[in-house]
C-alpha cells in the first residue's frame, strides 16, 4: 500500500507545486510578490543598505539585537503561528545556548565556532526529551508547562555559580577566526545578518514542505489531522526542537557578541517579549515575526527620552495595534494592500 504523506500525495509521485496542482502557473509579478522571492530580495536589500544609514556603534548594536531577537522569534513563530503550540519558556533555550558557548569556550577552551553547534545539539536533545511529555498538553496547561521549563532553567543557571557564575554572570571570550578576534559592531552585523537570512530560508522551506502543511493541519484541527493520517506528535516534537535550536544559536551569537552573559537572558519577561513579538508582527507570517522583533526592539530605544512614561506609551501602542490589527502588523497591512490592488 502506498505511503500517504500529509500533503495527500504518495511518496512515489513526483513532487508537485501548488500552481501545478491547480493547473495554473504563477506570473512573474506573483512570484516577485511572494515571501520566498520578493520577501527575501527585500530583506537582502535592507541588509545591504542599512550600514549606509547606521552612524555609530550604538545603532549597530540595536541592529544586531534586532537580528538576534528575530532569529528566536522566527523559530518561535513556527511553533506558535503554524503548529498552534504556545511556549512561555523559550528564553530558557536562548540562555542555554548563550551559557553553552560561554562555558565551553571559557572553562574548556573550545573554539567559539565549535561551541555554538555543540550547544545547539545539546539544547536540541534536551528539547526532544522534554517535548514528548509536554506537548501532550494543550491550551493553558501547555503554557504553564513551558513556563515551568523556563523557570527551572533560570533557577539552575542562577544557583550553579561554580559553573555559570551565578547571578553575576560570566565572561565570554571573543570569537577568533584565523587568530583575529571578531570584535566590533560592523563585523558582527554581517555575521548576525547571515544567520538571520539562513533562519528565514529554513522557515520558508519548512512552511512550503509537507511538514508545513501538516503543521497547518494540526493547528486548524488536530483530531481531523490525526484522522487524515498525520502523526501530530511527531510534527509537534519536530517543530519544538527546531525552534529551540534556533533560540540556542541566537543565544550563542548574543553571548559572543556581548562577551558577557547573565541569568536575565532566561527570565520570564524575556520569554514573554519573544511571544509578544510573534503576536505583534503577525502569527503564521515569517516576515511578520521579523517586523515584530524589529519594532519591539527599536521602540524602547526611541521612548528612552520619556523614561517616566516609556512602559505606558509602549503598552498603548501595542494595545492599539492589537485592537485595530488583530491578525498582527504584517498580515493586516499585506491584506489591505492586496484588497486595494484587487479594486484597482
Amino acid at each position: 500500500m502506498a505511503d500517504i504523506r500529509p500533503s495527500g500525495y504518495s511518496k512515489h509521485r513526483k513532487k508537485q507545486t501548488y500552481t501545478r496542482r491547480l493547473g495554473t502557473r504563477a506570473s512573474p509579478l506573483q512570484m516577485l510578490m511572494s515571501e520566498r522571492v520578493g520577501g527575501m530580495l527585500a530583506l537582502l536589500l535592507v541588509i545591504a543598505v542599512l550600514p549606509l544609514v547606521l552612524a555609530n556603534n550604538y545603532q549597530y548594536d540595536v541592529a544586531i539585537t534586532i537580528g538576534i531577537n528575530a532569529i528566536v522569534v522566527i523559530g518561535l513563530n513556527l511553533l506558535i503561528g503554524y503548529a498552534g503550540q504556545i511556549s512561555l519558556g523559550h528564553a530558557g533555550f536562548f540562555a542555554l545556548g548563550a551559557y553553552a558557548s560561554a562555558i565551553l569556550t571559557s572553562r574548556y577552551g573550545l573554539h567559539g565556532a565549535l561551541a555554538m553547534p555543540l550547544g545547539a545539539l545539546g539544547v536540541g536533545l534536551l528539547a526532544y526529551i522534554m517535548a514528548r511529555p509536554i506537548l501532550r498538553l494543550s491550551g493553558h496547561y501547555l503554557a504553564m508547562a513551558t513556563l515551568g521549563v523556563g523557570v527551572i532553567i533560570n533557577i539552575v543557571i542562577s544557583r550553579e555559580a561554580w559553573l555559570t557564575g551565578g547571578p553575576d554572570g560570566m565572561y565570554v571570550p571573543a570569537m577568533e577566526v584565523w587568530g583575529v578576534e571578531l570584535y566590533g559592531g560592523q563585523i558582527w552585523y554581517w555575521i548576525v545578518a547571515a544567520f538571520l537570512v539562513l533562519a528565514i530560508w529554513i522557515s520558508l522551506n519548512v512552511i512550503d514542505s509537507p511538514v508545513g502543511r501538516a503543521l497547518r493541519g494540526l493547528h486548524g484541527a488536530e483530531v481531523a489531522a490525526e484522522v487524515a493520517g498525520v502523526d501530530t506528535t511527531r510534527y509537534k516534537v519536530m517543530v519544538f526542537v527546531l525552534s529551540a535550536v534556533m533560540a540556542s544559536v541566537a543565544g550563542s551569537l548574543a553571548a559572543h557578541f556581548s562577551e558577557f552573559v547573565t541569568p536575565e537572558k532566561a527570565s520570564f519577561f524575556h520569554s514573554i517579549l519573544f511571544v509578544t513579538m510573534v503576536v505583534f508582527g503577525g502569527m503564521a507570517s515569517t516576515f511578520g515575526a521579523l517586523v515584530g522583533a524589529a519594532v519591539l526592539t527599536v521602540l524602547p530605544q526611541l521612548l528612552a527620552d520619556f523614561a517616566s512614561y516609556e512602559h505606558m506609551i509602549l503598552g498603548l501602542i501595542m494595545m492599539t495595534v492589537m485592537i485595530f490589527m488583530p491578525r498582527g502588523l504584517v498580515p493586516t497591512l499585506s491584506g489591505l494592500a492586496r484588497r486595494r490592488g484587487a479594486r484597482r
